[in-house]
C-alpha cells in the first residue's frame, strides 16, 4: 500500500449493522418466528426493490418527509429515486397495478430491509428490516381480529406471557370525532392536538395541560376529563352520544369482543393511542411491552383503507401492521428468549493427511444425501486442533479419517459432550446420528 494511500475504516456506516455469524444466528431466529406465524394464517409471501420513484413517498408523506427523512438521490437518468423507508407504499403500488386480476381477500407478508436517515438510538436505526403484514379486501372487523391476533401469537413467540404484555386499540373515528365536533377544531389545530396527546405520557402532566389550554382554551378540562378516563365505558359515557360517535364504538367493542372470544384478555382500549393518525383511517392497535427494562410500544398498526386512492383506484379496505426486527431482538433479549447459537454442522470429519481427503470427502457426501450436515477440515492441522475447532464451533461429534479408516472403511466417531465413542459404517454411524 502507497504510503499516501489512506486506510480504509472497518466500521460500519453509521445507523447500519454487520451480521455475524452469531448475530445472524438471532436474526434468522426472528425472521424463523415471523413467517412461520403468518404462514399458519394462509399469508403469501411477496417482495419488491428497494428502490422507489421519490413521488410515491412525496404524495403520501410530503416533500419535508422524503428530503429529511429518507435516503433520496438523482439516478443518472436523471430521475429522482429513494431508498424505501417502508413497505406499505410499494404494497399499495402492487396491488393497484394488478387489481383486477389479483383474488381478494389479499393476505400478503413481506420481510423488507427499510432505510430511514434518523439519530441512532436504543431500538432504532438507519437500516433495519420489518415484517409486514397486510389484508385487503374485508370491510369488517374480522380483518382487525385475523390481524391483531397475529401480532399476539407472534408476541407470545418471542417469549412473553400475558401479563408481560398489552394490546392497545384506539380508533380514528372516534378521535376525529372529538377533535372536530366535540371540540370544533380545524384540521391544523386537531393535527396540533393529536401530536399533543401522542406526547402524554412522556411530558410533566402540567407542561401537558398548558400545551392544551393553547389549543383548547376554556375546552381543556373537558378533554382532560376524556383522555383520563379510566376505561372505555367511562371514555364512551363522557362523549354526545350521535350516530357518527357510534359507529368508532361500536367497532372497538367488536374488536375487544372478538379476540376476547379467542382467549385475547389483554387487549384494552386506550384513547391516548394515536399512532400516526394521518395515515390511518379506522382501528389502530400497539403492542405494548409492561416490563421496567423495556417498557414501550413495540410494534404496531391499523386500517388504511384510503392508501391505494394514490394510484386512481377506488378504494380498498385495508388492515395491517409492521414490526421491526430491532425492536424484536431488544424484546427477545429482555425474557431471555433468544436461543444459543445452533452448530453449523452435526458432525465434523477430521482429515490425517492430504491422502485422506478424497475420501472424506466420499463419506461427507454420503452423509449430505441422508440430511446430514457435515463440515470436512482440510486444513492438514494436527487431529487434536482440528478436534479442539469443531468443539468450539458447537459441532457436536467428529469423525478422524486417514490411512486405517480410508483402507477397511470402519469409522469412530466421537461424541465431544461426553467422551462416548461409537464404531461402524458410514451407514450405521449416519441411522445413529439421525435418531
Amino acid at each position: 500500500m502507497s504510503k499516501d494511500m489512506k486506510k480504509l475504516s472497518t466500521d460500519a456506516y453509521k445507523g447500519v449493522r454487520d451480521f455475524f455469524p452469531s448475530e445472524m444466528a438471532v436474526e434468522k431466529q426472528i425472521f424463523d418466528i415471523w413467517r412461520k406465524t403468518v404462514e399458519m394464517y394462509g399469508y403469501e409471501e411477496y417482495g419488491a426493490s428497494v428502490l422507489e420513484p421519490a413521488e410515491l413517498y412525496k404524495a403520501k408523506s410530503g416533500d419535508e418527509i422524503v428530503n429529511e427523512q429518507t435516503y433520496t438521490f438523482t439516478d443518472r437518468g436523471d430521475r429522482e429515486v429513494t431508498l424505501r423507508p417502508e413497505m406499505t407504499p410499494s404494497l399499495a403500488r402492487m396491488v393497484a397495478a394488478r387489481k383486477r386480476e389479483l383474488v381478494f381477500p389479499l393476505r400478503w407478508y413481506s420481510i423488507p430491509n427499510l432505510f430511514r436517515y434518523e439519530q441512532p438510538q436504543r431500538g432504532r436505526v438507519r437500516e433495519h428490516w420489518q415484517l409486514n403484514v397486510d389484508i385487503f379486501g374485508v370491510e369488517s372487523i374480522a380483518a382487525e381480529i385475523e390481524v391483531i391476533n397475529i401480532a399476539y401469537d407472534i408476541t407470545r413467540s418471542f417469549g412473553l406471557t400475558d401479563t408481560d404484555f398489552e394490546i392497545r386499540i384506539n380508533n380514528r373515528k372516534i378521535m376525529n370525532y372529538v377533535t372536530r365536533d366535540v371540540f370544533g377544531l380545524d384540521e391544523a389545530a386537531a393535527q396540533k392536538i393529536s401530536k399533543l396527546i401522542d406526547k402524554k405520557d412522556k411530558v410533566k402532566p402540567e407542561w401537558f395541560e398548558a400545551a392544551a389550554t393553547d389549543v383548547l382554551g376554556d375546552k381543556t378540562k373537558q378533554f382532560l376529563i376524556l383522555l383520563n378516563s379510566k376505561n372505555f365505558e367511562e371514555f364512551a359515557s363522557s362523549l354526545p352520544q350521535t350516530t357518527e360517535e357510534h359507529v368508532g364504538l361500536k367497532e372497538i367493542r367488536e374488536c375487544l369482543a372478538g379476540l376476547e372470544r379467542l382467549g385475547i384478555t389483554n387487549a384494552r382500549f386506550d384513547q391516548t393511542l394515536m399512532r400516526g393518525f394521518d395515515y390511518y383511517t379506522g382501528i389502530v392497535f400497539e403492542v405494548y411491552d409492561l416490563n421496567p427494562l423495556n417498557r414501550r410500544s413495540v410494534f404496531g398498526g391499523g386500517r388504511y383503507d384510503d392508501l391505494l386512492s394514490l394510484f386512481g383506484n377506488e378504494k380498498v379496505p385495508a388492515f395491517g401492521f409492521g414490526a421491526g426486527d430491532v425492536v424484536a431482538r431488544d424484546l427477545m433479549e429482555t425474557y431471555n428468549a433468544i436461543q444459543k447459537n445452533s452448530a453449523p454442522a452435526d458432525v465434523a470429519l477430521c482429515v490425517v493427511g492430504d491422502q485422506s481427503t478424497p475420501y472424506a470427502l466420499e463419506i461427507a457426501q454420503s452423509f449430505r444425501a441422508k440430511n446430514i450436515r457435515v463440515l470436512v477440515d482440510v486444513s492438514n492441522k494436527k487431529v487434536g486442533d482440528q478436534i479442539k475447532n469443531a468443539d468450539k464451533r458447537g459441532v457436536p461429534r467428529v469423525i478422524c479419517i486417514g490411512d486405517e479408516e480410508v483402507k477397511n472403511g470402519k469409522l469412530r466417531m466421537k461424541i465431544l459432550a461426553t467422551g462416548e465413542e461409537l464404531s461402524g459404517s458410514d451407514e450405521e454411524l449416519a441411522r445413529t446420528i439421525r435418531t
